[in-house]
Formats: C-alpha cells, structure tokens, sequence
C-alpha cells in the first residue's frame, strides 16, 4: 500500500462529487464520486465489487497491519486468513466468493479464496514460490499470478483444481487481473521499460492499452467488455484512472487529487479504486458510477 500517516482520517467522512473527463478520440462520461475508508484505518484500498455492491479491499490500522475487509451496506468485516500476518481482498463475485492474498511470517505470499467462512489456499501451479489471487468470476474461475524459481512473474488461470500458465508472447512478466464470465481476461505484462495490458479470449492475446498512456494496467473487466485501468507516465508516476466503454477510452481521475487508481468494476457501471489527496497522504478509498 502506497500510505503514509500524514493525513487524519475523518471517521463517517463522505464527499461526493460530480466529474466530466476525456481521453483520446472519447466523447464526454461523468462519473459520481464516493469516499469510503474503513474507520479507524489509516489507510484503505477498495480492490473489487461485485454486483450487489458488495465490495472488498484492505486497510491499514493504526499498527501498520493490512488486513482484508467486505463492506456490505455500510457494514464492514474483517476477513483475517488464520495463518496469516497481513492480507488484503482484491475480487468478490455475485455468489460472494472472493479471492486475495495472504503473506506468512516468513514474508511469502500466497493467493486464497474465500467463501462461507472457509478458505481455500491457491499456491499457483506446481514449483511456483510465490502466488496471489486478483480475480474471480461467477463461474468460480481464478485468475492471478505466481512467481518460479527464478522470480519471473507468470499470470495463471484457475478452473476448478487445473492450473493454466497465461504468459503474454514476448513479455519479460504477466499479471492476470480479472476474468468475465465469457472467460475474457484481462491482463498486464511488462515489455522492455514500460507496462501495457491484454486482453485474453482463451486463444488468443490482444494488446489493449489505453490511447496515449505510456503504462497502462487492466485491472479488471465485466461482462460487458467495460475495463478499469490504471495508468501510469513514462516515469511510472502521477497515477490516473482509464475506463474502456462502449469502444472508447476515458480517463478519469478523483476530484483535485494527487493520484487516482482504478480497481475494480461491476455490471451496473460502478468501479472501485484508491487515491491520495496529496503526493505523500495515505491511500483513500473511492467507488464511483459512470
């Protein structure tokens, strides 16, 4: 998490605010903003909705601890995996299964599901040292990414007990992020000095950056085709949101902030994310409708 402890959290704080941004060759989308921070956190990322507007994340406390929350309404939950020492929640799809990370105290990090107060670990395919869970669909399809003995990073997707290794051609790394019931996944890859993003229909990988960015990350796609990105300038700075919808690309970026990144996004035009209101404050939580 990108926090530091210069900014006092307003316990019960909502602003909502009304934005019009463009992007390349795109036409004029408002979106309406929310804050959302887990009270008493220092910290706290909205990572997933689902459509039911439930949403999860991870916030920070007062110990530097990250842990995974669901906000339901406005009731929040901690979801502390047993083993763990930090963990955070990153998808949750309709049926309310969500999927994560979690890190040991040896500082390894493994991917887990989570679902009617069982977890279920996801280490990644057989010799992987590392692995997290980002997405998740109604299907109970997994996606993510895991690290080999060489720490080299490869995206998987995960249908029921069979691993798949997703591995962009040419790509020095790959991060599968989000999948969509028609079994798209969205997906980014680092290539020479910069990061772009594709799209994966199970045959074939199709480049879907965003117009005129020099990184751009997919975070996660709907049943739609809608993406929520987050982009990055050539110096893997200054953080904005991108959204593809209805075949065009806007950016998007929380009123008057330092850095806004879209997360997460639903089938009803909703997406989550994080921004900091200045260069050094602490991540905030947002959701926003377009």
């Amino acid at each position: 998490m990108r926090t530091k402890n210069n900014f006092v959290l307003m316990l019960g704080f909502v602003l909502v605010f009304m934005i019009a941004t463009n992007a390349a060759s795109a036409p004029t989308l408002t979106f309406k903003f929310t804050t959302f921070n887990v009270p008493g956190a220092i910290a706290t990322v909205l990572g997933g909705i689902n459509d039911a507007g439930v949403i999860v994340g991870q916030y920070e406390d007062k110990k530097d601890v990250v842990h995974c929350f669901m906000l339901a309404g406005s009731k929040v939950t901690t979801i502390n995996h047993p083993n763990a020492v930090s963990d955070g929640c990153i998808h949750i799809n309709s049926a309310g299964a969500i999927v994560g990370s979690w890190k040991n105290s040896a500082g390894v990090t493994s991917g887990f599901s989570y679902q009617n107060g069982k977890f279920r670990n996801i280490p990644g395919p057989s010799g992987a040292k590392s692995s997290v869970a980002y997405g998740i669909n109604d299907s109970g399809q997994i996606v993510g990414y895991y690290t080999d003995s060489s720490g080299k990073y490869h995206g998987f997707l995960l249908t029921g007990a069979k691993y798949s290794v997703l591995n962009v051609p040419g790509a020095a790394s790959t991060i599968a992020t989000g999948i969509n019931k028609a079994g798209n996944i969205v997906m980014y890859y680092g290539i020479g000095t910069r990061i772009a993003s594709a799209l994966y229909n199970g045959k074939t990988y199709k480049t879907i950056n965003v117009p005129l960015a020099a990184n751009s990350l997919a975070r996660d796609i709907n049943n739609a085709g809608d993406i929520v990105y987050e982009i990055l300038n050539s110096s893997f700075e200054h953080e904005e949101g991108a959204l593809f919808h209805g075949g065009k690309y806007y950016t998007f970026t929380y009123p008057n902030s330092a850095a806004t990144s879209g997360f997460g996004i639903n089938d009803d035009s909703v997406l989550v994310g994080l921004y900091q209101a200045t260069a050094t404050g602490p991540d905030q939580g947002f959701k926003a409708t377009y």
